[in-house]
């Protein structure tokens, strides 16, 4: 699956309960979960633990981005499908974070 098919699969499934929550709503439940990821990663928890949470994350992630109507397939290709933002180049040679 892509990343535009996972944005509508969850669009599919939770746009009804996404919209009512609202973008700040939808915003704390991401940082809970990118909360339980980073706990995960600190523990050394195994591989398969890690996974769900990077997959919880990126779920709200796209709910987020269903509220405020953005399209993360294009904005993706937008900022990053010519390179790196800062330097251009398809292997970043910046000397710091572009």
């Amino acid at each position: 699956m892509d990343l535009r098919d996972f944005q509508q699969l969850i669009d599919k499934m939770y746009s009804h309960k996404d919209r009512e929550r609202g973008s700040a709503g939808t915003f704390l439940w991401m940082m809970e979960e990118i909360g339980e990821l980073a706990q995960a990663i600190g523990e050394g928890s195994d591989r398969q633990t890690k996974a769900a949470e990077f997959a919880d994350v990126m779920a709200w992630l796209v709910t987020l981005a269903n509220v405020e109507g953005v399209d993360l397939s294009e904005a993706l290709h937008a900022k990053y499908g010519q390179g790196c933002p800062g330097c251009g180049k398809m292997v970043c040679t910046c000397d710091a974070k572009p």
